[in-house]
């Protein structure tokens, strides 16, 4: 998938006629200036832009009343770290007075293979907090779109009348032409707030389907929702995710790599990230891999590898080549299978590092590993 920042987002409400505050993104304290100089007024709103929610209560997002304040807070939220994720830019925009806030979103029903319109009376929260009966759930015909009496039901639901009822239906009518026209897995507001009695996009949230962006140029130099170290890994080429864990794995194919997690997971660990080698056997490129690992801080570290295409033993002359170099402070257990084998296991038993033939017998020494103290 790829992700959209805030700001992304609203270029695209923007494009499709969609009301938003005015606003600009800002990536030093000199721009805020810039931004407050030409294109928002006070007061404002300094909105880190992260791909992960909870920025109110988590101290990302904040409320100023002079240049000054503004510069201050964009100072001290951009460079820092929020829930593993660098803030590089935020975004500037004119603070609105709020009568009500909405939750409105477009995404798939992959159960029913069919796009669902989604709705609350209650925005401006996580959505997951709010009661399932407090949501409303409507499925779309993906030939017919969003009709005329189901924009009507929505307002009802949403409890708008007037002018507010047919800014909800133009709005409907725009997130479904994002949905289909920018290929996207999700087209979300919250919160969708009533203003001065309209309506105005206060948030975006925009995932793009991955497969469908060969369409869609602008966004082919996007990363998606990457941790800094996913990132430094994407630009080497190695296929690495982070999931919060204590164990780290290293495999070789993505089909290795889920069944190795599957089995951690129903042993009782706790797998923190995952790293696929894929079909390659270069010393230099598991090395790499290594080090990533090494970055990632794991407790323990799962080794799984089958030699097919792959050579065990120079997948071994990586690892004692990057552990002799920089020697890791979390243990290792080593599962290698398949061509050159015992050539591989020897490489490992010189520096000390055993390997296991059996995956369940390996996969007991990592959780065990693991819950040590």
């Amino acid at each position: 998938m790829v992700k959209l920042l805030e700001w992304q987002g609203k270029e695209i409400f923007r494009n499709y006629g969609i009301p938003l505050p005015k606003g600009a993104v800002a990536r030093s304290g000199d721009d805020v200036v810039k931004v407050l100089g030409s294109h928002v007024s006070l007061p404002c709103v300094i909105k880190a832009q992260v791909r992960v929610g909870g920025r109110g209560k988590g101290g990302a997002l904040r409320f100023a009343s002079t240049p000054e304040e503004a510069r201050k807070a964009a100072e001290e939220i951009l460079g820092s770290r929020f829930k593993d994720e660098t803030v590089k830019e935020v975004l500037i925009e004119q603070k609105l007075p709020i009568d009500r806030e909405i939750y409105l979103s477009l995404t798939l029903d992959r159960s029913k293979r069919l796009p669902i319109l989604m709705g609350s009376a209650e925005g401006g929260v996580e959505i997951e907090n709010v009661p399932d009966e407090k949501i409303f759930k409507l499925w779309i015909h993906p030939f017919a779109g969003v009709l005329d009496y189901q924009k009507r039901q929505v307002a009802k639901l949403l409890g708008l009348s007037g002018d507010a009822a047919k800014e909800v239906a133009f709005i409907i009518d725009m997130l479904w032409k994002i949905f289909q026209g920018e290929d996207a897995e999700l087209v979300e507001i919250n919160p969708l707030v009533v203003s001065a009695g309209h309506l105005v996009a206060l948030d975006s949230k925009v995932i793009i389907e991955d497969d469908a962006v060969f369409r869609h140029p602008q966004y082919e130099h996007l990363q998606g929702d990457l941790t800094d170290l996913e990132e430094k890994a994407h630009e080497k080429g190695i296929a690495f995710v982070e999931m919060g864990g204590d164990v780290g794995v290293i495999a070789n194919g993505a089909g290795l790599t889920m069944a190795t997690l599957d089995v951690l997971l129903e042993n009782g660990g706790k797998p923190g990230v995952f790293l696929d080698l894929g079909g390659t056997d270069d010393p230099k490129k598991v090395a790499e891999a290594f080090l990533l690992m090494s970055e990632a801080k794991p407790k323990v570290v799962f080794i799984n590898i089958f030699g097919g295409v792959t050579r065990c033993d120079t997948v071994a002359n990586g690892l004692v080549s990057e552990i002799k170099r920089n020697p890791p402070n979390f243990g290792i257990i080593t599962r290698i299978r398949g061509n050159n084998e015992r050539e591989g296991k020897e490489i490992l038993n010189g520096i000390g590092i055993g390997s296991y033939s059996d995956l369940a017998e390996a996969v007991r020494q990592v959780v065990a590993m693991e819950v040590k103290p």
